[in-house]
Parts: structure tokens; C-alpha cells; sequence
């Protein structure tokens, strides 16, 4: 008859059998004995963990061998004794393994100390931790954002106001028209400020990726003019802007942006005298300079007022006007870009602010200046425009701008039997501008597929739309689609149907 096994022996049986590390400290703090398993996380001892070795020879040899990364020891009120060192101790071992040894106190005054495995509870932490981060950085980012639109949004704001009160009061048509012409202008801008804001919100999260292009220098200084001549004007300063014709390779709304604040700020700290805004080139570069006969800033903080929320203690008079973001924002918008940012200023005799810039070939130029038509006047003359858009004003609209190109405009809107509808044209297009949701639901997308399987030789198509969505808009490209949103600007229109119809290499989605 077999013999049952002690209630000892059991407990023993047991305790070797445990699927985690365990050992059993004698209350001199000695090991007792462990099982298999404290033996395979503990290797590094050869074949076997000598008998009687104190808990501070263990840890000591535990820790020279690399086995760990780093211990640390965690408060508690359940260390059995100031022997058993190991409880309460987090183990962070190499292989990426975190455990935490836990105590209890068993008969006899030994201690039994279990090897927990946590590696997937602190990784927990970690996350939990890092999502705690993100959402109190996506609060202030938000903050960020709200400020810095107060800011931007108040300067053409201000214009806007002040172009209203003259149109009301204009004498002659002239004057009207003038005053309506800069209105349209201020609105483009806060129109771009919201877009440049949109970025700016996204710079925080480090998603801000610059769109870099060729275009003339003159396109922003104009827009500079029309945006603070009457504040100017009413501070009594003289504002000079001077024109230039040099091409630069940025991002137009990033720049333009910058070149806001620098003017801003000048016009907000100058009481008497002037500001002037100067190109001059720089071997590969174009250095844009903003001077002004304002206050000026002490030298020992030039660099301190790029940091966000900084002002000039002796200058909080004019805190009111604002929020000490705008030299921040330009500063990290310099950067993103990759231009340099410089600063020279005396107290009391005014400032430079500047930005150096790369110089462009004005023949990549994405932005259609009347120089530029000038030179290239009459590319679409005798070219054929096939027009899609179902909204009758956009397409009469659409139809006069190509006219006024030189070409041949023809249009349908009979979508139901287009290849009755191209018969009916009676010529081949060279082109076609299609809206991308046509009436009826059907897709412009859809209507140039069918177009081109019935002709000879594929017709290239500019797609338009007012949605915006991202996936929306790079699929039309995945489709091989250069995609234009509405408002249309024509200037922007002129050069991708060069670029298609000329140079096609320079349009990625054709290519």
C-alpha cells in the first residue's frame, strides 16, 4: 500500500511545481531553497544557486552579472524584515522582463518570496501615462491654437473694418472700386490665415509639412501693402514696401505668415517715422527685411522674445495689442521652413527683422504674376477646352478666363449618352477642367473616363472640387487626376495646364 505524502511533503511538492519564481528565506535571510523556475530566471549562477547565500550576496551577484538593467525599490508596509532586502523590489531585467518580488512570512520565521511578472502592467502604466501627456499637450495646443487666432485674425480684421467705413463714404467709382478691389484682398487673407492658422494648430503635433513652390516675392509683398497701409496710415508712419521681382522657393502661406508678424510688430512698436520692407540678394539667397524707427529691444533679449508669451517688461503698455505669440509662431514656422530668422535692434533707434529665403527659377513659378504672363502670353491660343461644371455662373466664368487665354471653349451637360454629347462638340479637346460632382451624382472622374475610351488618344483632365477631405482628394490623384479646390484662382489654374499640356513630367499625378 502506498504511503500518502506528509501534508509537508504536499506544501513542498507544491511549491517546486509553481509556474512563477519562488524561494524560501530562512529569517537570518538565507536561502533556504528555491524552485525550477527561480532557477531559470536567476541564471547566472552556473548550475545551481549556492545553498545559504544571504540576500545582499544575491542581489550583488544578480546585479554584476547583467542580468538586470536596474532595481528599484518601492515603498511598503509589508517588509517582513530588514534582512529580506529583496521584498518589495522591482527588477527590470534585460531581456525586457520587469518583476516585482513579493514577501510573506511563513513558519519557523522564514519568508517566501514570489518573482511576479508585471512587464505587461507597467507597459500598461507607461501608456496610460504617455495618453495622459498627449491629452494635456493636446489641451494646450488647443489653448495655443484659440490665442494665436485672436492674434492673427485681428490685423486684416482691423483692415477690413476701416475699407468698409471708405467704400460708404467713396465720392467717385473709382474710389469705390479701389476700396471693394482691397476689401477682396483682406478677405483672401483672413482666408489664408485660417488655412496658415489650421497648420499652425498642427504644428504642435509636429504634422506641419511645407509645400514648397516657386513663386515671385512681389505676390506677397502686394498682399503686405494692401494688408497694413491704412494702419499705417493711421499711426501716422509712412509704410514703404519695395517692389521686387526675385523668385523664391517656399512655402507661400509659411512665408507670408512670417512676413505678417515682422510687418505687424513693426507698425505695433513704431510711434513716429517708418517701416520698410527691403529684398536684397544673398548669393543663393534672397534676404526679406523688415525695418522699422520704432522703441527697439535691448540686446540681452533678442533671443528671448522668439519664446512664446515673452514681452519686454518696459513694453507693456502695449500689451493690449498683443498676445506675444507672433515671433514665436514665426520663429517655428522659420524653422519647419528651414530658413534663417536674424534680428538686429538698438533701444530707440528701431529694428530689423529678417529671413533669408533660396531664390527660385521663375520658370517653375506655381503663381502667375503679369510679368510672367507677359513672357508666356498666348501658350493656349488655338487650344481646345472642354468645360465640365453643371453650376452655369462657375462654367460662363470659366469659359470667359480661357477665352480670354485664347482658346476655343466648349461645354455639355447632357451626361446621360455622352458619347452623343461629345459627337455633338464636332472637335477633338486639348483639355478638359471637369467639377468633380456633376448633377445626378455622376462623377467628372467618371464622364473624362468614358470621354477617353471613345477617343483616339486620352485627353488630360484638371479635376475641381470644394471638398477638401484628404482621402477624397488623394484618391482623385491615385486616379491620375491633378486636383484643383474651388474658389478657383486663375493664376493657379494657368500653370498646372501648362505644366499638363507642356511639361507634363512636372505633374507627379500623370507622370
Amino acid at each position: 500500500m502506498q504511503e500518502t505524502p506528509s501534508r509537508e511533503a504536499q506544501r513542498a511538492q507544491a511549491f517546486m511545481r509553481l509556474g512563477q519564481p519562488a524561494a524560501l528565506w530562512s529569517s537570518e535571510g538565507c536561502l533556504l531553497v528555491y524552485n525550477l523556475a527561480f532557477g531559470e530566471r536567476f541564471n547566472c549562477f552556473g548550475h545551481s544557486i549556492p545553498a545559504g547565500i544571504s540576500q545582499s550576496q544575491f542581489m550583488d551577484k544578480v546585479e554584476r552579472s547583467g542580468l538586470l538593467v536596474r532595481s528599484v525599490t518601492t515603498a511598503s508596509d509589508n517588509l517582513p524584515r530588514e534582512t529580506d532586502i529583496l521584498a518589495g523590489r522591482q527588477l527590470f531585467f534585460s531581456d525586457g522582463t520587469v518583476c516585482s518580488i513579493e514577501a510573506w512570512p511563513a513558519g519557523g520565521g522564514n519568508t517566501v518570496m514570489l518573482c511576479l511578472d508585471v512587464t505587461e502592467t507597467n507597459r500598461n502604466a507607461r501608456a496610460l501615462e504617455r495618453a495622459k501627456e498627449t491629452a494635456v499637450t493636446a489641451d494646450q495646443t488647443k489653448s495655443r491654437f484659440l490665442r494665436a487666432a485672436n492674434h492673427d485674425l485681428r490685423q486684416p480684421l482691423a483692415s477690413l473694418k476701416i475699407l468698409i467705413y471708405t467704400c460708404m463714404a467713396a465720392q467717385t467709382a473709382e474710389e469705390r472700386d479701389q476700396a471693394l478691389h482691397a476689401m477682396d484682398v483682406s478677405v483672401a487673407i483672413m482666408e489664408d490665415l485660417l488655412g496658415a492658422l489650421l497648420n499652425i494648430g498642427q504644428l504642435d503635433a509636429g504634422k506641419v509639412e511645407p509645400r514648397i513652390q516657386t513663386f515671385q516675392i512681389a505676390t506677397i509683398l502686394e498682399r503686405l501693402r494692401v494688408q497694413f497701409d491704412n494702419q499705417a496710415q493711421e499711426k501716422g508712419l509712412d509704410l514703404r514696401i519695395v517692389p521686387s521681382k526675385a523668385s523664391v522657393e517656399s512655402d507661400r502661406a509659411l512665408l507670408e505668415r512670417i512676413l505678417t508678424n515682422f510687418v505687424g510688430n513693426a507698425i505695433r512698436y513704431t510711434d513716429t517715422g517708418r517701416v520698410l520692407v527691403g529684398c536684397r540678394r544673398y548669393g543663393k539667397a534672397l534676404r526679406i527685411a523688415v525695418y522699422d524707427t520704432g522703441c527697439g529691444i535691448p540686446e540681452q533679449f533678442h533671443e528671448a522674445i522668439f519664446d512664446e508669451f515673452f514681452r519686454v517688461a518696459e513694453h507693456q503698455i502695449y500689451r493690449k495689442h498683443s498676445l506675444g505669440l507672433g515671433l514665436n509662431i514665426a520663429k517655428r514656422l522659420a524653422e519647419v521652413l528651414g530658413h534663417h530668422i536674424s534680428v538686429r535692434s538698438t533701444p530707440g533707434l528701431g529694428s530689423v527683422f529678417s529671413i533669408e529665403v533660396p531664390v527660385g527659377d521663375i520658370w517653375n513659378s506655381s503663381v502667375g504674376e503679369p510679368e510672367i504672363n507677359e513672357k508666356i502670353g498666348g501658350e493656349f491660343a488655338g487650344l481646345v477646352g472642354l468645360v465640365l461644371e453643371d453650376d452655369v455662373n462657375l462654367r460662363t466664368a470659366l469659359a470667359t478666363l480661357l477665352e480670354r487665354w485664347g482658346m476655343e471653349v466648349l461645354t455639355f451637360d447632357a451626361f446621360d449618352d455622352i458619347e452623343h454629347s461629345l459627337a455633338e462638340l464636332g472637335r477633338r479637346p486639348d483639355i478638359i477642367i471637369t467639377d468633380y460632382r456633376l448633377r445626378g451624382g455622376i462623377q467628372g472622374t467618371d464622364v473624362v473616363n468614358i470621354i477617353n475610351d471613345l477617343l483616339d488618344q486620352p485627353c488630360p483632365a484638371v479635376v475641381v472640387t470644394a471638398d477638401t477631405s484628404p482621402d477624397l482628394i488623394a484618391s482623385i490623384r491615385k486616379q491620375g487626376f491633378p486636383v484643383l479646390i474651388k474658389p478657383i484662382s486663375p493664376p493657379g489654374l494657368r500653370v498646372i495646364m501648362h505644366n499638363i499640356l507642356f511639361e507634363p513630367d512636372l505633374v507627379p499625378e500623370i507622370s
